[in-house]
């Protein structure tokens, strides 16, 4: 905040700093109009509308020889951990400017980088911020992430690569649904060791196939899906996990 006062006699000005009332910090103190040798008012371009006389507020303050470079995001830290076929990504920055968000981006030992996710940033902001995703599609070996920030103007930047070996321990495995009974929503976990066509799908106890939640190609990894069966009848119903190489099934209570 900078602080003019046009009535005393050389207009002293004030820069102060602070986030609220209780924190403000003066910094710097000068006159304003060089010992008086400026008339006693501010020659201002009117973006706004208002006259000389009015409050304006005034941003992008700097002292010195020439302008500092413009750091729209300060990343301070990027990590990625492994754990039950899945990749949990965390990082933090100390200062974000302009930031739209984070575009995720994963690569393998024989693959280019291609994106798997966004997470939205926090727009501007001097406070520290944290931020997660977690990679439920990873391939098993080494596999490699970068984070693609982006501003709203359209002007991006790349984090450093980071490196994490996803050979955990993951096995062909249909979950008990959760909340079970359920009404009328309930979700189902999977996890397949190895890349390849899968299907899971929902069946009466007579055997007619009443929904399909997955069908087709899908990556090795840990996956969860939603079964919503508000457009059916209670009872007793039955979901089949299907690979090319292994079949599960369960059984699941609709309470209406």
């Amino acid at each position: 905040m900078v602080i003019v006062d046009l009535d005393s006699p050389t207009h002293d000005a004030e820069f102060w700093i602070g986030t609220n009332l209780s924190n403000w910090h003066q910094v710097a103190v000068w006159d304003w109009t060089n010992a008086g040798a400026k008339p006693n008012m501010l020659s201002v371009n009117d973006f706004y509308g208002f006259a000389t006389t009015n409050e304006m507020y005034f941003d992008d303050y700097y002292f010195g020889d020439s302008m500092p470079p413009v750091v729209p995001v300060e990343l301070t830290s990027f990590t990625a951990n492994a754990s039950n076929g899945n990749v949990e990504l965390n990082w933090q920055t100390a200062t974000e400017v302009n930031n739209q968000g984070f575009e995720i981006e994963r690569r393998t030992e024989t693959s280019e980088f291609r994106t798997i996710g966004f997470v939205e940033g926090n727009g501007t902001t001097t406070e520290p911020r944290s931020y997660s995703y977690l990679d439920k599609t990873v391939e098993q070996g080494v596999t490699y992430y970068r984070l693609k920030q982006i501003d709203f103007d359209g002007t991006y930047a790349y984090s450093d690569v980071v490196e994490v070996n996803a050979t955990g321990p993951l096995s062909f495995d249909l979950s008990q649904n959760y909340p079970n009974p359920f009404n009328p929503s309930t979700i189902i976990k999977y996890s397949i060791p190895e890349s390849g066509n899968v299907k899971l799908s929902v069946y009466n106890l007579v055997g007619e196939e009443v929904a399909v939640l997955v069908n087709g190609f899908s990556q090795a990894g840990t996956f969860d899906v939603t079964f919503n069966a508000s457009n059916l009848p209670s009872g007793v119903y039955l979901y089949k996990l299907q690979s090319a190489n292994s079949v599960q099934t369960r059984k699941m209570m609709l309470l209406k």
